[in-house]
C-alpha cells in the first residue's frame, strides 16, 4: 500500500505548470504591475521576494537577502530549494527558463508544491524579467550551480552548469528597464525596508536582510537593516502601537486552524479614538478588507457584547452599543492563509471567500472568550472603553449632523472662504487647500476659474491623531473641508463609512509653503485624510502641490528650480561667460512671495506644474508613521526624523 502513495513533497521540473505566455507585458506593463512609476518599480522587488517567501511558507527557506547595488540593480538571494532546472516534459526546455520566461508559470499553481502562496496576486518573476534590461538567475541545487541570463525577457543562452555547491537556493539579479520606468529607476531604501519588516512580522522565524550599497556609514559599512520576528503579529501590533498608550499589558494573540484555514491575529486596545485594523491574505495587504475582516469584527463584537451583558457592565447604558463602539482604540492585525483566494473590489485587494468569515469568527470567539474570563481586570478596562466610545459616538453624530445639515451642492451651504469654480463636473474640477489667507488670495487671482477652486485654511488644522471624534467635526477648518468637498461620514450600513457620492472635485491638492510650518500643515492635513477619508487616498484623489524653491535670474532670463541640483545647473547655464554675481537667486520661503502670474506658471497650470499623487503603498507602515509623527511621544518622533532626514525636504 505504501508503494501506491505519491510523494507530494517532491519539487521537480514537472511540478511547474504553464498557464500562458509573456507577449503583452512589455507593451502594457501597467496591466501587470499597476503602474510604471515608483510603485511599479518597487513591485518588481516584491515579486521576486514573494517567491522566496513562498519557499519559506513551504518550510524550505529561512534566510532572504535583498541588496540594492550602486547602479540601482537589485539582487534577491534565498536559501530555499532552488528553482528546478531539469527539462520540463511539456515545454521541452529547462524548467528554470520556463519559470523566468512564461507568465504565470511556477510551482505555486500546483497545490501539492505550495499549499498557499503570496505571489498568486501578482504575475511572478517572469514579469520582472520582461521589464528588466538584464536579469541573471543563479540556482544552487542538487550540488550544482546553474545560471541563465536574459535581456528584456529573452534568454541569452541555454541554462548551463557552472560549478558545484554544498548549499541550495536561488539568486536573482535584475536591472529595471529605463525605457519602461521613465519616471525613475532609483529604489528607495525605506520603501523596501517597510515591506520586508511587514513580511518578517507576517512570517515569524524568517530572517530578512536589506543592504544598500549606495550608502555607507562613518565606518565605511553599507547601510543595512535586519528584520526578524519571533512573536509575529504580537510584535507587529506592538510596533504599530509603540507611540500609543495601551489599555492592556499584552496584545491578545490568536493562532490556529479553523475549518482548514490557518488563522493568525493579534489585537490590543489603546487610548486613541481611531480603529486601526490591518489585514492580510497570504501576505497580501488587503487594504479593502473582506470576509476575514467581517469574521473578525463579528467574533469581536459578539464575544465582547456577550461578556459585557453577562457581567452587568452595560446595565446603566442609555445609549445602544454598536459594533463601531467595540472597535474604537483598537489596533489589530489579521492574517489568514487561503489556498485559492478570490479577490474583488476596486484595487483587487478585498477578500471574497465566504468560508473565511466563519473560520475567523470561530477563532476570535473561542480565544477572546477565554481571555475575558481569565483576565477580568483587562476585560473591564475594555468594556469601559466601549462605553466611553458609545457616548463619544453619540456626540460625534450630532457634530456630523451639524456639518452635513445644509445641502453642500447648493451655493448657500458652501464655506464663505471657498472660491468655487464655474464648472460643476467633478471629473474635471480640482480644489486647492491653501495655507493662509494671503497665499489663498494670490491663488484666487492666478487660478483658472473654470475648473480650479481655492479653499484657504487658517493656520494649522486640528491634529486628529489626538482628538476625540466630535471635536474634529466641531473644528472650523475641518468643517470647511467637509462641506467644500461635498462628502459626508456615515451611511445606513456603516456609521463611520465615507460617502463620496457627492464628491465635488476629483483632484484635491494640498498647497503649503516650502518651510517647516508648511510641511507640518501638510502632515496634519494628510493625517486627517488618512484617518477619516482614506478612501480618497486609495482612489487617487489626493495630491500635493510642488511650488518651486528658487528663481534663478540673469537680466530678463530666469528659470524656476525645485531643488538645489536644478538651482546649481540653472546658475551655470545662465552665468555663461559672465561673472557668477550677475546671476540672482531668489529663495521662495512662502507662497506669498510669488505673484499670481508666477503661481499660475509654476504651481497651478496643468501644463507646467508638478503634482505628487498621494498613495498608500503600505497601510500598516503609514499607520505607524502617522502615529509617530502626530502622537504625544517625543523620543520616537525625534528618532524617526533623524533616521529619515535625508528623505525630508526641510528648510532649516
Amino acid at each position: 500500500m505504501n508503494e501506491e502513495i505519491e510523494d507530494k513533497s517532491n519539487y521537480s521540473a514537472d511540478n511547474i505548470q504553464v498557464l500562458e505566455g509573456l507577449e503583452a507585458v512589455r507593451k502594457r506593463p501597467a496591466m501587470y504591475i499597476g503602474d510604471t512609476g515608483v510603485k511599479g518599480l518597487h513591485h518588481l522587488v516584491y515579486e521576486v521576494v514573494d517567491n522566496s517567501i513562498d519557499e519559506a511558507l513551504a518550510g524550505h527557506c529561512t534566510d532572504i537577502f535583498v541588496t540594492i547595488h550602486p547602479n540601482n540593480s537589485i539582487t534577491v538571494k534565498d536559501n530555499g530549494r532552488g528553482i528546478p532546472t531539469a527539462m520540463h516534459t511539456k515545454e521541452k526546455r529547462s524548467a528554470l527558463e520556463v519559470v523566468m520566461t512564461v507568465l504565470h508559470a511556477g510551482g505555486k499553481f500546483d497545490k501539492d508544491t505550495y499549499k498557499v502562496s503570496g505571489g498568486l496576486h501578482g504575475v511572478g518573476v517572469s514579469c520582472v524579467n520582461a521589464l528588466s534590461v538584464f536579469l541573471k538567475a543563479e540556482v544552487h541545487r542538487e550540488g550544482k550551480i546553474f545560471v541563465q541570463e536574459y535581456s528584456c525577457g529573452k534568454p541569452q543562452f541555454d541554462v548551463k552548469e557552472i560549478g558545484t555547491t554544498d548549499v541550495t537556493g536561488t539568486i536573482v539579479t535584475f536591472i529595471p528597464d529605463d525605457s519602461i520606468f521613465t519616471q525613475t529607476t532609483e529604489y528607495i531604501f525605506a520603501t523596501i525596508a517597510g515591506r520586508l519588516r511587514e513580511l518578517a512580522y507576517l512570517n515569524k522565524g524568517i530572517h530578512l536582510d536589506l543592504v544598500d550599497e549606495r550608502e555607507t556609514d562613518d565606518d565605511g559599512n553599507f547601510l543595512h537593516e535586519h528584520f526578524y520576528s519571533e512573536g509575529g503579529l504580537r510584535e507587529f501590533v506592538k510596533y504599530l502601537d509603540e507611540t500609543r498608550t495601551s489599555l492592556i499589558p499584552e496584545a491578545i494573540y490568536i493562532e490556529g486552524e479553523k475549518n482548514g484555514i490557518p488563522v493568525e491575529l493579534a489585537f490590543t486596545y489603546n487610548n486613541s479614538y481611531s480603529e486601526n485594523v490591518h489585514s492580510y491574505v497570504n501576505n497580501i495587504n488587503t487594504i479593502e478588507g473582506g470576509t476575514h475582516i467581517a469574521g473578525f469584527r463579528r467574533g469581536l463584537t459578539r464575544t465582547l457584547k456577550s461578556y459585557a451583558d453577562k457581567s452587568g457592565l452595560l446595565k446603566n447604558m442609555k445609549i445602544e452599543i454598536t459594533g463601531d463602539d467595540f472597535r474604537e482604540g483598537l489596533t489589530a492585525v489579521v492574517s489568514v492563509k487561503v489556498q485559492e483566494p478570490q479577490f474583488e473590489g476596486q484595487t483587487k485587494t478585498k477578500l471574497g471567500n465566504n468560508e473565511v468569515t466563519g473560520a475567523v469568527d470561530i477563532a476570535v470567539g473561542e480565544a477572546l472568550g477565554n481571555y475575558l474570563e481569565e483576565n477580568p481586570r483587562e476585560a473591564k478596562l475594555i468594556v469601559n472603553k466601549v462605553i466611553i466610545a458609545a457616548q463619544a459616538r453619540a456626540a460625534a453624530r450630532k457634530a456630523r449632523e451639524m456639518v452635513q445639515r445644509k445641502n453642500v451642492m447648493g451655493g448657500s451651504g458652501l464655506p464663505g472662504k471657498l472660491a468655487d469654480c464655474a464648472n460643476k463636473d467633478p471629473l474635471v474640477c480640482e480644489i486647492y487647500l491653501v495655507e493662509g489667507d494671503s497665499a489663498g488670495g494670490t491663488a484666487k487671482q492666478g487660478r483658472n476659474r473654470d475648473f480650479q477652486a481655492i479653499l484657504p485654511l487658517k493656520g494649522k488644522i486640528l491634529n486628529v491623531e489626538k482628538a476625540m471624534e466630535h471635536k474634529i467635526y466641531e473644528n472650523d477648518e475641518i468643517k470647511n473641508i467637509f462641506t467644500a468637498l461635498g462628502v459626508s461620514i456615515g451611511t445606513a450600513e456603516d456609521d463611520k463609512a465615507l460617502n463620496t457620492a457627492k464628491l465635488r472635485y476629483h483632484k484635491i491638492i494640498i498647497m503649503t509653503d516650502a518651510d517647516i510650518d508648511g510641511s507640518h500643515i501638510t502632515t496634519l492635513i494628510l493625517t486627517f485624510f488618512f484617518r477619516y477619508m482614506k478612501q480618497l487616498i486609495e482612489f487617487g484623489n489626493i495630491y500635493i502641490a510642488a511650488p518651486p524653491l528658487y528663481q534663478v535670474k540673469k537680466g530678463k532670463e530666469f528659470e524656476y528650480c525645485w531643488n538645489d541640483q536644478q538651482r546649481d545647473l540653472a546658475v551655470q547655464r545662465l552665468k555663461g561667460a559672465g561673472k557668477e554675481d550677475s546671476v540672482h537667486i531668489q529663495r521662495y520661503k512662502g507662497l506669498g512671495e510669488m505673484n499670481a502670474e508666477q503661481l499660475w506658471e509654476t504651481t497651478l497650470n496643468p501644463e507646467t506644474r508638478t503634482l505628487k499623487q498621494v498613495s498608500i503603498e503600505n497601510a500598516a507602515e503609514c499607520d505607524h508613521i502617522f502615529s509617530v509623527l502626530m502622537g504625544d511621544e517625543v523620543a520616537p518622533r525625534r528618532e524617526f526624523i533623524e533616521k529619515n532626514a535625508k528623505y525630508a525636504k526641510i528648510d532649516v
